[in-house]
């Protein structure tokens, strides 16, 4: 292992969960290299913590160590797992959806479930509310550090009893595709969607098309404009909207140098849905 060990949940940093993680990393091993995603995940929004692994999780390197917790089943009878990706990489989470994106994009090549009267910081078995310290962040640190191996964090599971999210199933035609708005870019308000470059590439579009854009909350139209497509925000004006492929190669919306999601109070998810068209 390479000692990296990278955490992220939906703790916040005005308390002391996150050091506490970290702390519990570092009785294990000293010498452990942490980082972090985010710790600002939405509240209970395994959908967001699956996205933000998929983000980022192939561009660490091979032998890194996972930590998401995002967990409002904590102390129930979901499984706390290792997942090995098919970059050679290792995730610690809850078996709870977390593992949606990374399994559907990435790979996943096997499934440990984690075996607590092993990989479980002593003295903590009547502790039930706070698994990212006592179970995740302690058995995260043993993998990090060496401590102990793959094979050792517990029973192997069926790659088909991994838990997945239900994913948006966007919908092509001859001039359209219609996808779901995801999720945010958050500082900056851009809209990502559900839609691949390919699959909207496959269409005929070219970098400076005017490209009729529609956004629906559920059957409410609440956007309906012509918006440029661009390599990059500065192909158009200050204050106007844009169409471009973000860091993770699928389409999505923006205003340059302005946030898409307030301006015209846009959301995420399941009601949320976006029409790229051909114009007439």
């Amino acid at each position: 292992m390479n000692k990296f060990l990278v955490f992220q949940s939906d703790f916040g940093l005005v308390d002391g969960a996150v050091s506490a993680m970290e702390g519990v990393a570092y009785n294990v091993c000293s010498e452990l290299k942490i980082a972090h995603i985010t710790h600002d995940i939405t509240q209970y929004n395994i959908f967001e913590g699956s996205y933000r692994l998929f983000q980022t999780v192939e561009y660490w390197p091979e032998g890194t160590v996972f930590v998401s917790v995002v967990d409002p089943g904590v102390g129930t009878s979901r499984k706390s797992v290792v997942v090995k990706t098919s970059k050679n990489q290792y995730i610690v989470t809850p078996n709870n959806g977390t593992l949606t994106h990374i399994n559907r994009f990435v790979g996943i090549d096997e499934i440990r479930e984690i075996e607590e009267s092993v990989n479980r910081r002593s003295n903590t078995e009547h502790s039930y509310t706070f698994h990212g310290r006592d179970v995740y962040a302690y058995t995260g640190a043993r993998l990090a550090s060496g401590t102990i191996g793959f094979e050792e964090v517990g029973p192997l599971m069926k790659l088909d009893e991994i838990v997945e999210l239900e994913l948006f199933e966007n919908t092509v035609d001859d001039n359209s595709v219609v996808g779901q708005i995801d999720i945010l870019d958050v500082r900056f308000g851009s809209l990502w969607t559900s839609i691949p470059f390919e699959t909207f590439n496959n269409l005929g579009f070219s970098y400076g098309d005017r490209i009729e854009v529609q956004i629906f909350n559920n059957k409410t139209m609440v956007y309906s404009n012509r918006v440029t497509y661009g390599k990059s925000f500065a192909d158009v004006s200050l204050g106007m909207p844009i169409i471009y492929m973000n860091s993770v190669y699928h389409m999505a919306l923006a205003i340059n140098q302005g946030s898409f999601a307030k301006a015209y109070a846009i959301g995420v998810g399941s009601p949320w849905t976006i029409r790229f068209e051909k114009p007439e």
